[in-house]
Protein backbone atom coordinates (compact mmCIF):
# COMPACT_ATOMS: atom_id res chain seq x y z
CA UNK A 1 0.00 0.00 0.00
CA UNK A 2 0.96 3.16 -1.05
CA UNK A 3 -0.26 6.80 1.26
CA UNK A 4 -0.92 9.55 -1.84
CA UNK A 5 -1.90 13.30 -1.49
CA UNK A 6 -4.94 12.76 -3.79
CA UNK A 7 -5.50 15.90 -6.42
CA UNK A 8 -8.39 16.19 -9.04
CA UNK A 9 -7.18 13.04 -10.98
CA UNK A 10 -8.49 11.11 -8.33
CA UNK A 11 -11.86 11.99 -8.02
CA UNK A 12 -13.73 9.42 -10.06
CA UNK A 13 -12.22 6.99 -7.77
CA UNK A 14 -13.17 9.15 -4.61
CA UNK A 15 -16.74 9.49 -6.31
CA UNK A 16 -17.23 6.02 -6.52
CA UNK A 17 -16.62 5.56 -3.22
CA UNK A 18 -18.66 8.28 -1.77
CA UNK A 19 -21.57 6.85 -3.66
CA UNK A 20 -21.17 3.00 -2.75
CA UNK A 21 -20.92 4.74 1.05
CA UNK A 22 -24.02 6.53 0.36
CA UNK A 23 -26.30 3.78 -1.00
CA UNK A 24 -25.46 1.48 1.23
CA UNK A 25 -24.82 2.91 4.65
CA UNK A 26 -25.41 5.27 7.26
CA UNK A 27 -21.70 6.57 6.99
CA UNK A 28 -22.99 9.71 4.91
CA UNK A 29 -26.53 10.65 5.40
CA UNK A 30 -26.63 11.63 1.93
CA UNK A 31 -29.94 10.43 -0.18
CA UNK A 32 -28.14 10.47 -3.77
CA UNK A 33 -25.38 9.89 -5.31
CA UNK A 34 -22.81 12.64 -5.74
CA UNK A 35 -21.73 13.94 -9.12
CA UNK A 36 -18.76 15.16 -10.87
CA UNK A 37 -19.18 18.69 -10.16
CA UNK A 38 -20.03 18.29 -6.61
CA UNK A 39 -16.61 16.41 -6.24
CA UNK A 40 -14.85 19.36 -8.26
CA UNK A 41 -16.13 21.73 -5.42
CA UNK A 42 -15.46 19.71 -3.12
CA UNK A 43 -11.39 19.38 -4.22
CA UNK A 44 -11.31 22.93 -4.62
CA UNK A 45 -13.18 23.55 -1.23
CA UNK A 46 -10.05 21.15 -0.02
CA UNK A 47 -7.43 23.35 -1.77
CA UNK A 48 -8.84 26.85 -0.66
CA UNK A 49 -8.37 25.34 3.20
CA UNK A 50 -5.17 23.66 2.73
CA UNK A 51 -6.86 20.72 4.14
CA UNK A 52 -5.27 17.54 2.71
CA UNK A 53 -7.18 14.30 1.03
CA UNK A 54 -4.70 11.69 1.82
CA UNK A 55 -5.54 8.11 -0.66
CA UNK A 56 -4.27 4.32 -0.13
CA UNK A 57 -3.38 3.12 -3.56
CA UNK A 58 -2.65 -1.01 -3.51
CA UNK A 59 0.03 -2.02 -6.46
CA UNK A 60 -1.89 -1.59 -8.91
CA UNK A 61 -2.89 1.73 -8.44
CA UNK A 62 -6.30 1.26 -7.27
CA UNK A 63 -7.59 3.64 -4.93
CA UNK A 64 -8.48 1.63 -1.87
CA UNK A 65 -9.78 4.26 0.30
CA UNK A 66 -9.11 7.75 1.25
CA UNK A 67 -9.19 10.32 4.80
CA UNK A 68 -9.44 14.29 4.70
CA UNK A 69 -10.68 16.60 6.84
CA UNK A 70 -12.39 20.12 6.91
CA UNK A 71 -13.50 23.03 8.60
CA UNK A 72 -15.31 22.06 11.57
CA UNK A 73 -17.57 25.13 11.89
CA UNK A 74 -17.07 28.90 10.13
CA UNK A 75 -16.45 30.98 13.45
CA UNK A 76 -12.81 32.17 14.03
CA UNK A 77 -12.59 30.69 17.14
CA UNK A 78 -13.06 27.46 15.75
CA UNK A 79 -9.56 27.14 13.43
CA UNK A 80 -7.33 24.99 15.02
CA UNK A 81 -10.52 22.36 15.33
CA UNK A 82 -11.02 19.96 11.63
CA UNK A 83 -13.33 17.19 11.48
CA UNK A 84 -12.40 14.19 9.99
CA UNK A 85 -13.65 11.57 7.36
CA UNK A 86 -12.49 8.27 6.40
CA UNK A 87 -13.79 5.86 3.98
CA UNK A 88 -12.75 2.21 2.54
CA UNK A 89 -13.70 0.81 -0.74
CA UNK A 90 -16.19 -1.73 0.16
CA UNK A 91 -13.79 -4.95 -1.21
CA UNK A 92 -10.85 -2.88 1.23
CA UNK A 93 -13.30 -2.91 4.24
CA UNK A 94 -11.85 -5.06 7.45
CA UNK A 95 -7.66 -5.07 6.25
CA UNK A 96 -7.03 -2.22 8.81
CA UNK A 97 -6.38 0.16 5.94
CA UNK A 98 -9.19 2.30 8.05
CA UNK A 99 -6.69 2.52 10.96
CA UNK A 100 -3.47 3.18 8.35
CA UNK A 101 -5.92 6.16 6.66
CA UNK A 102 -7.10 7.89 9.62
CA UNK A 103 -3.66 7.54 11.76
CA UNK A 104 -2.13 9.16 8.53
CA UNK A 105 -4.85 12.11 8.76
CA UNK A 106 -3.93 12.74 12.62
CA UNK A 107 -0.20 12.74 11.70
CA UNK A 108 -1.34 15.32 9.16
CA UNK A 109 -3.37 17.51 11.47
CA UNK A 110 -0.46 17.98 14.11
CA UNK A 111 1.52 19.14 11.39
CA UNK A 112 -0.66 21.83 10.55
CA UNK A 113 -1.19 22.39 13.75
CA UNK A 114 -4.54 21.89 14.37
CA UNK A 115 -5.54 21.05 18.70
CA UNK A 116 -8.77 19.14 17.94
CA UNK A 117 -9.89 16.36 15.86
CA UNK A 118 -13.82 15.88 15.49
CA UNK A 119 -15.63 12.60 14.45
CA UNK A 120 -18.86 12.60 13.26
CA UNK A 121 -20.34 9.19 13.14
CA UNK A 122 -23.85 7.32 12.99
CA UNK A 123 -24.06 5.88 16.53
CA UNK A 124 -24.48 2.26 15.23
CA UNK A 125 -21.25 2.08 13.42
CA UNK A 126 -19.72 0.08 16.46
CA UNK A 127 -16.41 -0.61 14.13
CA UNK A 128 -15.26 3.16 13.71
CA UNK A 129 -16.30 4.13 16.89
CA UNK A 130 -14.04 1.40 18.00
CA UNK A 131 -11.29 2.51 15.58
CA UNK A 132 -11.01 5.95 16.77
CA UNK A 133 -11.56 5.10 20.53
CA UNK A 134 -8.59 2.65 19.72
CA UNK A 135 -6.77 5.88 18.54
CA UNK A 136 -7.32 7.56 21.71
CA UNK A 137 -10.53 9.70 20.22
CA UNK A 138 -13.02 10.30 23.38
CA UNK A 139 -16.96 10.45 22.88
CA UNK A 140 -17.76 13.99 23.19
CA UNK A 141 -21.53 13.19 22.85
CA UNK A 142 -24.46 12.35 21.09
CA UNK A 143 -27.26 13.68 19.32
CA UNK A 144 -30.35 11.38 18.98
CA UNK A 145 -32.78 11.10 16.03
CA UNK A 146 -30.56 13.79 14.47
CA UNK A 147 -30.53 11.65 10.85
CA UNK A 148 -32.82 10.18 8.97
CA UNK A 149 -32.03 7.65 6.28
CA UNK A 150 -33.43 4.11 5.42
CA UNK A 151 -37.06 5.10 6.51
CA UNK A 152 -35.44 5.25 10.40
CA UNK A 153 -34.36 7.61 12.71
CA UNK A 154 -30.44 7.78 13.25
CA UNK A 155 -28.28 8.67 16.41
CA UNK A 156 -25.14 10.56 15.36
CA UNK A 157 -21.39 9.94 18.24
CA UNK A 158 -19.33 13.12 18.30
CA UNK A 159 -15.73 11.37 18.91
CA UNK A 160 -12.91 13.85 20.11
CA UNK A 161 -9.23 13.66 19.56
CA UNK A 162 -7.03 16.58 21.54
CA UNK A 163 -3.80 16.54 19.95
CA UNK A 164 -0.55 18.09 21.30
CA UNK A 165 -0.60 20.81 18.75
CA UNK A 166 -0.43 24.14 19.02
CA UNK A 167 1.62 25.21 21.69
CA UNK A 168 0.72 29.09 21.73
CA UNK A 169 -1.87 30.03 19.39
CA UNK A 170 -2.34 33.61 18.11
CA UNK A 171 -6.36 34.71 18.93
CA UNK A 172 -6.24 37.45 16.55
CA UNK A 173 -9.60 39.52 17.49
CA UNK A 174 -11.30 38.25 13.95
CA UNK A 175 -14.61 39.02 13.10
CA UNK A 176 -17.04 36.32 11.88
CA UNK A 177 -19.51 37.36 9.06
CA UNK A 178 -21.19 34.07 9.43
CA UNK A 179 -24.62 33.79 11.20
CA UNK A 180 -26.48 30.79 12.58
Amino acid sequence: MNLIDCDTSHAQAILAIFNEVIANSTALYEYQPRSMVVMAAWFETKRQGAYPVLGALDQDGTLMGFASYGQFRVFPGYKFTVEHSVYVAAAFRGSGLGRRLLEAIIQRARSQDYHTMIGVIDSANAASIALHQRLGFTRAGELRQAGFKFNRWLDVSFLQLLLDTPDSPSNPQERSTSML
